[in-house]
């Protein structure tokens, strides 16, 4: 099939009105397939703030509902891996995600599986014995020296425990105050998943590349490796892509000579009508995912700040955009902060930046999108920052 040429603001038509259709929680997950997780928790932590776009009356923690069996679920319906960073992923993917467990034993061979044999039975027996069990519940809490300043730091038992989880061995029970509590992945996952035959490992890598575009919605050929993370380099990828093209499971754009593909489900997206309305999207939601792609498209300039020192932030800590219609109007840094003694929790806003001047129309949205979000964040008010002009300042007085 040949490349298919679109226009910029035909491609934004598509991504937007496939990734920002309301939808109720559980079809969200299926449509999307993955949501990056990661523990930071300003306002909620970003897959609060990815569903919180999508899902009206959507609360903080609501997906853990689907996530944890502690948590009154009837099924479990989502589980946490490590897919494009770590997400939250569909449990019936579990058979096409052993090529990312087989890639991810591989790290940990020569560290964890050849060097610690014993103590790596010793942590299968000790989860048989007593069920679901985080780093802190085992009664060996050696340390490594060397391990020191490492990412997952220099507990013998932690490092193991991530080792079986990204080789598939355990998966996330649930969690304690967004610590992992692991148990064996035969005990967890259904055994008819867990049991299910061996899928050929190319179809599992272009169901992974499919994925991708599933979840982002459309994206550049030459992403960055990490958005990908296959256990294949950048030339097998294309190749594949290229096949995948060829079987009209994957569409070929040329944006405005820029490549991009998408699936031909989402290419029909640009059919529908966007509705006006204004979003405040999350650091890591699918659609902020290619920073680049953002400026090709949408002429907008996003980083993620979270790790700079703070003498070297341009916007602030923790920001999110804001998206009006087909267009990203601002941007802004703000925490939620809950009293104690109280009982009440206040969404405080240290800054917000207009990417472009505010018409009335547009103001309003934003008086929606304000109240919309306090209510996700179960704020009982707003605190406002000193340097706000007076037609935002009153809008938001919400």
């Amino acid at each position: 099939m040949s490349m298919q040429e679109i226009s910029r603001s035909e491609a934004i038509r598509v991504v937007l009105n496939y990734q920002l259709e309301p939808t109720q929680l559980p079809n969200l997950f299926n449509k999307l397939g993955t949501i990056q997780y990661d523990p930071l928790n300003p306002l909620g932590r970003n897959p609060d703030l990815t569903l919180q776009a999508r899902v009206k009356n959507y609360k903080i923690d609501d997906w853990q509902k689907l996530a944890y069996t502690d948590l009154d679920n009837q099924d479990r319906h989502i589980y946490d891996a490590w897919d494009k960073q770590a997400c939250l992923v569909l449990l019936n993917d579990w058979p096409n995600r052993r090529v990312l467990h087989k890639w991810g034993r591989s790290w940990w061979e020569n560290k964890i599986f050849a060097e610690y044999p014993k103590e790596v039975k010793a942590t299968k027996a000790a989860l048989k014995e007593h069920g679901p069990m985080s780093s802190l519940d085992f009664d060996d809490q050696s340390t490594e020296k060397n391990w020191r300043g490492s990412w997952y730091g220099p507990k013998l038992v932690k490092n193991i425990l991530r080792a079986m989880w990204d080789a598939g061995e355990v998966v996330t029970d649930h969690r304690v105050k967004g610590r992992h509590v692991y148990g064996l992945s035969e005990d967890v996952i259904p055994a008819e998943l867990f049991n299910a035959p061996k899928t050929d490992p190319k179809e599992s890598l272009k169901w992974l590349i499919l994925r991708r575009h599933q979840t982002a919605g459309m994206l550049r050929e030459k992403a960055a490796s990490d958005l990908w993370f296959l256990p294949i380099k950048a030339a097998e990828r294309k190749e594949l892509m290229a096949e995948l093209v060829e079987e009209n499971r994957l569409i070929a754009l040329d944006v405005e000579g820029i490549k991009f593909h998408t699936l031909p489900h989402i290419l029909e997206a640009k059919k529908a009508r966007n509705v006006p309305k204004m979003h405040f999207l999350a650091p890591l939601d699918p659609i902020m995912w290619d920073r680049d792609a953002l400026e090709h498209l949408y002429n907008f300039y996003y980083r993620w700040e979270v790790y700079k020192p703070e003498s070297k932030r341009e916007w602030g800590y923790y920001v999110l955009p804001v998206l009006y219609n087909n267009q990203f109007v601002a941007r802004f840094d703000s925490r939620l902060i809950k009293d104690a003694k109280t009982k009440t929790a206040t969404w405080e806003i240290y800054a917000w930046y207009w990417e472009t001047k505010p018409n009335e129309a547009m103001l309003s949205a934003l008086k929606d999108a304000a109240s919309n979000f306090m209510n996700y964040l179960g704020a009982d008010s707003i605190k406002l920052p000193k340097k706000l002009d007076k037609a935002t300042r009153e809008t938001l007085k919400v």
